[in-house]
């Protein structure tokens, strides 16, 4: 009975991750010839950042007032969405659940909150930014060479290149900043300054200046796991620096790769529809896509006759 009980323990901690479930510890993680950790592969945070960074509960994607006013619902355009409409809850990943506004930023924050319908430069296809590109709901790829590293992001194609060699200062802000990298032992830590101010952290409305100063750290703790870490610096929107932390985790599968999203062509009509001869959207006032909804149910639908 000892023995079953023993192999029966053994099950559950390997079950559970524990160290015979083949996760090394970061010393025997891969490594270069130098003797840096390798992070090449394919990674993906799996979290509700991109949703929001702090602590949130469910809620509609874009809602209105139920029948009662403070309880919100699906707006009636996206209602048939039903549960996918929803934004999953989700844990926080902001050190200390707060993110420091200025007072006027904050009001910001909220505005953008309420319409982030309109605003999320990531339903435009924009380029996101750091750190929001590490936890979009997407695969990235890291190749790690010698002086460079370059990170390939499924959504939109963006790209960064992080210097681990002495580089001239890029001659203008960008989408995806100017990344300079050292190690600080095991931990890869990236400086990354002129970014624009066009990009959001989150689908929250959470935003920054071009003033925006972000420090990563990244530091493997298992074989196929990394610590991701960004200081996030902003003395236009923020009144001291703050921090984000989350495992980003390596995609397994034998056959893994990058497939492609080029939203590009996915947002054209939410963009320029309104430029159409004869636009697909029938109803516009200026550049607002005003949206009519006549939605015919199939017959013997059962859950729409109650």
């Amino acid at each position: 009975m000892i023995a079953v009980a023993t192999a029966a323990v053994v099950a559950v901690l390997s079950l559970a991750g524990g160290p015979t479930a083949g996760q090394a510890p970061a010393a025997q993680a891969p490594r270069r010839a130098g003797g840096n950790p390798d992070l090449s592969g394919i990674w993906q945070a799996n979290n509700t950042a991109n949703w929001d960074l702090q602590t949130h509960v469910a809620r509609p994607a874009v809602a209105q007032p139920g029948v009662y006013a403070d309880v919100p619902v699906l707006a009636a355009p996206v209602v048939a969405l039903g549960t996918v409409g929803w934004v999953p809850a989700g844990r926080g990943v902001v050190e200390g659940e707060e993110i420091p506004y200025l007072p006027a930023a904050a009001a910001k924050k909220k505005e953008n909150f309420e319409h982030w319908l309109d605003r999320d430069p990531e339903i435009k296809c924009f380029m996101p930014g750091v750190p929001r590109a590490m936890y979009l709901p997407y695969p990235f790829q890291i190749i790690q060479g010698t002086n460079k590293i370059l990170m390939v992001f499924e959504f939109a194609n963006a790209s960064r290149t992080i210097h681990l060699d002495q580089v001239e200062p890029y001659p203008n802000d960008s989408w995806m900043g100017h990344s300079v990298g050292h190690w600080d032992g095991d931990t890869l830590v990236v400086d990354v300054t002129s970014q624009i101010d066009k990009t959001w952290f989150d689908r929250a409305g959470n935003f920054h200046s071009d003033a925006l100063h972000v420090v990563e750290r990244y530091t493997p703790i298992s074989r196929d796991a990394i610590r991701y870490e960004a200081t996030i610096e902003d003395p236009q929107v923020f009144t001291r620096p703050w921090k984000i932390a989350m495992p980003l985790y390596r995609h397994l599968e034998q056959n893994a790769q990058l497939m492609e999203f080029r939203c590009a062509e996915m947002v054209e009509e939410t963009i320029y529809g309104h430029l159409r001869k004869q636009p697909l959207v029938k109803h516009w006032e200026g550049d607002t896509m005003i949206v009519d909804i006549t939605r015919k149910v199939p017959p013997g639908d059962k859950v729409y006759e109650r």
